[in-house]
């Protein structure tokens, strides 16, 4: 029996860290990695849409207008799930408003891929979240090495908008979208 126990300490130590981050992530943007007008690290991913992959580039995607970069912990996962669902529902008022979203996980991209067609629906895309971008945006979990659930609006110029982190994934489409809608308000021209 030694040898189950031994097994079951990292699934035991992750389920602590976990466990530990819904009390610490009471859905208030004070615990954001990145503050609002903080320069976004501009970076360059693998990245789907609708299945298809493609090269994502920060910097070039800027150049459309704002950024809703959202983190999020694992595909397939119920809250992971509801947040795609709930950014492909939104998808229509981002691109009104000029703004692009993209999903970012630590999730290979074979797995996003999948995703990208179930359940962000084809409309948004979804890329892969490094090591060194998660790192950069300061979202990575205790102990695993995926990102948490972390929001961001980020301006054309490269500012951040908006940061928001929660567990939940609930709040993340209607604050982000209200940002982008704010910038829009008062760049009618851009």
């Amino acid at each position: 029996m030694p040898f189950r126990s031994k097994r079951l300490i990292p699934i035991a130590l992750g389920a602590v860290a976990l466990a530990g981050l819904v009390v610490a992530l009471p859905g208030t943007s004070a615990l954001a990695a990145l503050p609002q007008g903080a320069a976004a690290p501009d970076f360059s991913t693998q990245a789907v849409l609708a299945g298809k992959p493609f090269a994502f580039h920060l910097g070039d995607a800027l150049k459309k207008g704002p950024v809703v970069l959202y983190f999020f912990p694992a595909a397939f996962t119920s809250g992971c799930t509801i947040e795609a669902h709930d950014f492909s529902d939104a998808t229509e008022a981002f691109t009104a408003a000029g703004a692009t979203v993209i999903g970012l996980s630590h999730d290979p991209l074979d797995k996003l891929s999948r995703f990208s067609v179930t359940e962000c629906r084809n409309k948004f895309a979804v890329g892969v979240a490094g090591s060194d971008v998660i790192k950069a945006y300061k979202v990575k979990l205790p102990v695993l090495s995926m990102s948490d659930r972390t929001s961001y609006v980020i301006a054309p110029d490269g500012t951040i908008l908006m940061s928001y982190s929660a567990f939940s994934p609930q709040g993340h489409v209607a604050k982000s979208l209200a940002a982008v809608k704010a910038w829009r308000a008062a760049h009618p021209a851009s």
